[in-house]
């Protein structure tokens, strides 16, 4: 996600969400080389956020991205076991990489990081929709407790404003559904679980299971504010939402009034906050998986 204001953010996740961060700087110190101050770390159940200032990231002396005025979510990785052979099927499905400096790769050899070695690369937009990140297995953030071997998502806390069980799923908004299937499907190899409405977004979405997550590519109907929602980065995808699997609803709704976070959409077993009040996300949260949800009669998911 990137922020205009770390602090910010910070704040917002520890009110609303119940949950701290930590810096990057804390786990990779700064050097004049590469400053580390741009970024931090929030852990929410099963996901890991990383929330990035652009005006702090700096790459070989060069912002790496425009600075952004309101909070916006900009892409999502994965740990890979086989980097070379993942660059090798994204090349095979028209799917090009690039580096940490949005060098793209040209041969047969990945795009390497800084210092060498193949750690971490990028998908170029244009071609999958998004500027989706790999990362090489056995390189994980120290903060990340899915590293740990075994690690099983423990049971909610009592003391969790929200009750977040888990992540439902990610909603990425596109015009173009057969090139993100073309990515997450023929070349990663997630499988689609289910198609058809999504009335409380006023999309036609089609939902695919990738690892252990959820994804919905969700196709926004004209002259709708999903559809607007997608105007800014055409060509290119966006990255809408990401919606979180709830014991109670009353207690999301209740929580959130508390902390002046407005709601958008209200139906019977999900509800949809106001970006404007929610550090300008349109967080999901829901009672309810989608159809064909493998998680559906399990409490636990190993990462």
């Amino acid at each position: 996600m990137h922020v205009p204001d770390i602090p910010e953010a910070e704040r917002w996740f520890e009110r609303v969400f119940g949950r701290k961060s930590t810096s990057l700087e804390v786990m990779l110190p700064s050097t004049p080389a590469y400053p580390t101050d741009y970024s931090t770390f929030t852990v929410v159940r099963d996901v890991l956020f990383d929330s990035i200032d652009p005006k702090r990231h700096f790459v070989s002396g060069f912002q790496r991205y425009p600075a952004v005025q309101v909070p916006t979510l900009k892409g999502l990785g994965w740990y890979v076991d086989g980097m070379v052979e993942l660059y090798g099927d994204l090349r095979r499905h028209g799917i090009r990489s690039m580096n940490l400096s949005d060098e793209i790769a040209d041969g047969d050899d990945p795009p390497l990081s800084p210092g060498g070695g193949v750690v971490v690369f990028f998908t170029v937009p244009a071609d999958a929709g998004l500027q989706y990140q790999f990362f090489r297995e056995g390189t994980p953030f120290p903060i990340d407790p899915r590293a740990t071997p075994g690690w099983i998502l423990p049971p909610v806390d009592d003391n969790d404003p929200l009750g977040i069980e888990h992540c439902s799923h990610h909603t990425i908004l596109t015009s173009r559904p057969e090139r993100a299937l073309n990515f997450v499907v023929d070349t990663l190899g997630g499988v689609v679980l289910h198609q058809g409405r999504n009335n409380v977004l006023g999309t036609t979405s089609t939902f695919v299971a990738l690892a252990d997550g959820l994804l919905e590519y969700a196709v926004p109907d004209v002259r709708t504010l999903r559809h607007a929602d997608l105007e800014a980065p055409e060509p290119n995808d966006s990255y809408h939402s990401i919606t979180w699997k709830v014991k109670d609803l009353d207690r999301v709704a209740h929580h959130l009034a508390a902390e002046g976070v407005g709601i958008q959409v209200r139906s019977k077993d999900v509800i949809v906050t106001d970006p404007a009040t929610s550090l300008g996300i349109p967080w999901g949260f829901t009672t309810s998986l989608r159809p064909g949800d493998p998680r559906r009669g399990g409490d636990n998911m190993q990462a």
